[in-house]
């Protein structure tokens, strides 16, 4: 027998109040979180306590993840990671390292017991948008100031998250609710990923063949995290997607190619200066640090909710170029979806 689980994670702001969440059926799901956190550190948590919670069981699980990112940590980077000291291809810190770490225990021991089944979000998938809705319960019970239901977990395992769980009357766990208790992982800490940078300076766009670590950190389908610096909620959509478009073209941002993906939708293109086309995979394998290039922006426009155009314009060795970029909202963050370059005509 087979157990098949969903996992999955949130954040509100990402980084923000943040939760987790894993549902098996209306009597097997547990939920979690912090008053700050990012999506990853969601995400990860979900599946480490998953593993946690049934290290006792004999059967063999399958965990279904919408984040590429969670997937490929385990199964791809984290041996690779933790050969180097725990330091990425190009030399950096690991991010959420105290949870890749538990992770890496809790994979020892069930090796060739679990595996891990990516599954398309918000998609119609039963347990995903199970797990989803458990996540987003956990995030939105810390924004409010609550600690969320953490569930009835799996039987006595001694690392699970206690709680009482309550179901609706069409048999789903109902949302997190408060509990006296907080979750196992609130001592984990925000990840360094976040820290404070220096003000925007805004860049050209990079060019592909510089270094970076594509082989690693850069494979996400899930929601975006907000740059440093920019404020969980702004009252004008357009002043939100300007200091993300401005973060974007930063060093501090640039020459961290995890950053720059979690600013880029899945399904990201961009028309260059020279008319080339150049998708997602083959931008992120290129980004780096590209020096400064003055940015004048000529219009910020919401074009429907959820939509805002940026045009503006850089000047640099080849002469003035002017710049759109299109940004759009989903699962309440913003991220670039398109991007096109053209040479200014005299």
């Amino acid at each position: 027998m087979t157990i098949i689980a969903a996992a999955d994670g949130s954040a509100l702001g990402n980084p923000g109040p943040a939760g987790w969440g894993w549902y098996v059926d209306p009597s097997c799901w547990a939920a979690g979180g912090w008053p700050h956190g990012t999506n990853n550190m969601g995400e990860l948590t979900a599946v480490l306590d998953l593993l946690r919670q049934t290290a006792h069981l004999e059967e063999e699980l399958e965990v279904l993840c919408d984040s590429k990112y969670a997937i490929d940590t385990i199964t791809k980077w984290m041996a690779g990671w933790k050969k180097k000291g725990w330091k990425k291809a190009d030399g950096k810190p690991v991010a959420n390292l105290e949870i890749v770490k538990a992770l890496d225990v809790a994979m020892r021991e069930r090796v060739g017991k679990v595996t891990f089944t990516w599954v398309k979000g918000h998609a119609g998938h039963a347990l995903n948008e199970e797990a989803d809705r458990l996540a987003n319960g956990a995030s939105q019970a810390y924004k409010e100031g609550r600690v969320p239901d953490g569930g009835p977990g799996f039987g006595d395992a001694a690392d699970r998250v206690t709680g009482a769980a309550r179901v609706e009357d069409d048999g789903a766990p109902a949302a997190p609710a408060a509990l006296p208790e907080a979750s196992l992982f609130d001592a984990v800490p925000a990840a360094s990923l976040f820290d404070a940078v220096p003000e925007v300076d805004p860049l050209g766009a990079a060019a592909p063949g510089t270094d970076a670590a594509a082989d690693e950190g850069v494979s996400r389908d899930d929601a975006p995290l907000l740059a440093p610096g920019v404020e969980e909620v702004a009252t004008d959509p357009r002043e939100t997607v300007l200091d993300l478009e401005r973060a974007l073209l930063t060093d501090a941002v640039r020459s961290d190619v995890e950053r720059v993906a979690d600013l880029l939708h899945p399904e990201w293109s961009e028309i260059g200066r020279s008319g080339r086309l150049l998708t997602r995979e083959g931008f992120l394998q290129g980004v780096g640090p590209v020096g400064h290039v003055d940015m004048d922006v000529l219009e910020v426009s919401e074009v429907s909710p959820g939509v805002v155009l940026i045009v503006w314009r850089s000047h640099g060795r080849a002469g003035a170029t002017l710049r759109s970029s299109w940004w759009v909202r989903e699962r309440g963050e913003w991220f670039q979806r398109f991007h096109h370059a053209s040479a200014e005509r005299a």
